[in-house]
């Protein structure tokens, strides 16, 4: 099995410095795209990779490229979303800490491909390993004449800068990233216009996140039809799936896109711990509907986790054992998404609020009837559309599916006055 996202990294050693990332064949693909193949040429080998955006929404890469227009003017910008706070979510850690010169090839050749002038890494401030090394390796790309004027006598020129962020959940929404890049509250903006028309400093913008543009080197190496085929399903490449929770073995692993749930929860996660019991997860971080035993043998892509009644997202698995609480899980996530409200309109910032209290009071003993009425309300004026981007809609996700899934659980603390699981039982 072909692993070329992770064929660098090792668990324990440090990333390969330029040297010898160029031995293991680094920077070829931006050697081949310079000197054999137009801006317009990378793009369409990027659209019939079939590569979609590993960021959560699963947006045609090379589609989002092409938005660029051809008569845009200058300056052009690239921007990478490495804003990984997702809760759950390690992916993109796992890319930048292990082998950031892929990333920063990456970068290079999209903006080539978009013709930019100048390109952002918008790091998580809480990766400080992170922003060493990709602080490093960029400034090896400078010393190797990958970046700056004029990058290998090609004509093209491209400056890279790292900008860590000051820490809020919001900053990974990518207008609201903008926003924080020009030194504003991190906000979402209306659309339209779009990034790739109106985007940093009012100019043609792509975005992208890190395990998205970390793919690119690799097909402009092997080709199109080379990436399609390392996946299982109509999504191209492979991705990297993590599981958190109490499995035998949680971490991450490179495998082909659409290996099914049950294969990375139990051959590779190890299977639940002893004397545990699986429930249900969310497939793709916090922002996600559950998904439970019935889905077992979903694949994991795009398409197939959409048809299952929830995304993939970041395809990050966070998985619940029949130890704990379905409702305590919810609040918890509830408050995180309440807390990182940015405040731009009234469902998200007084909507989760509300929720959030609402469960906390289940939690302790103190639910009322017509809470979950309430709940399910609530959750109706966080959907698509009803709210300026997609913070509201992701945390309305794993709330809906647990009153659908675990309702019981939800019916019973009320009932009861207090959580079945409070004194460490299963209830």
């Amino acid at each position: 099995m072909e692993t070329p996202l992770t064929q660098n990294v090792h668990p324990v050693a440090a990333p390969p410095d330029r040297g010898a990332y160029e031995r293991a064949g680094g920077y070829q693909a931006l050697r081949k795209a310079l000197r054999e193949m137009t801006p317009e040429s990378v793009v369409e080998e990027v659209k019939g990779a079939n590569l979609r955006g590993r960021g959560g929404a699963g947006f045609p890469t090379g589609l989002k490229w092409s938005l660029v227009p051809k008569d845009a003017p200058h300056p052009r910008y690239v921007v990478c979303n490495a804003d990984e706070m997702e809760p759950g979510t390690f992916k993109d850690r796992v890319i930048m800490e292990g082998d950031p010169h892929e990333l920063v090839e990456g970068v290079i050749l999209c903006g080539y491909a978009t013709g930019a002038d100048a390109a952002y890494i918008f790091l998580r401030g809480e990766y400080k390993l992170a922003a060493q090394r990709v602080a490093q390796a960029i400034a090896e790309a400078y010393e190797g004449h990958y970046l700056g004027r004029n990058i290998l006598g090609s004509g093209y020129g491209l400056d890279l800068y790292l900008h860590t962020s000051a820490g809020r959940y919001m900053c990974g929404e990518e207008t609201g990233m903008l926003n924080a890049l020009e030194g504003k509250r991190a906000n979402p903006r209306a659309k339209p216009p779009y990034p790739p028309v109106v985007g940093l400093f009012g100019k043609p913008t792509t975005i992208n996140n890190v395990e998205t543009l970390s793919n690119v080197p690799h097909i402009v190496n092997h080709g199109a039809e080379w990436f399609r085929k390392l996946s299982r399903s109509k999504d191209g490449g492979t991705k990297i799936y993590g599981v958190s929770g109490k499995v035998k073995r949680p971490g991450w692993w490179e495998l082909p896109m659409g290996t099914t749930v049950r294969e990375i929860l139990e051959e590779h996660a190890g299977g639940m711990r002893e004397g545990l019991r699986f429930r249900g997860l969310l497939p793709g971080g916090a922002s996600t509907d559950f998904l439970t035993e019935q889905h077992l043998d979903v694949p994991m892509d795009f398409t197939e986790v959409q048809k299952a009644g929830s995304r993939m997202g970041t395809g990050t698995m966070i998985v619940m054992d029949d130890r704990t609480c379905p409702v305590g899980m919810v609040w918890n996530l509830t408050h995180f998404f309440a807390q990182e409200s940015c405040g731009w309109c009234t469902p998200c910032w007084s909507g989760l609020a509300w929720a959030e209290r609402i469960l906390k009071a289940m939690e302790e003993g103190k639910g009322q009837p017509g809470d979950l009425e309430r709940l399910e309300f609530q959750t109706k004026f966080w959907a698509p559309g009803q709210t300026f981007c997609a913070l509201a809609p992701g945390a309305a996700e794993p709330l809906q599916s647990a009153l659908k899934y675990f309702r019981d659980d939800f019916e019973r603390h009320i009932r009861d006055h207090g959580c079945p699981w409070a004194d460490g039982g299963a209830g």
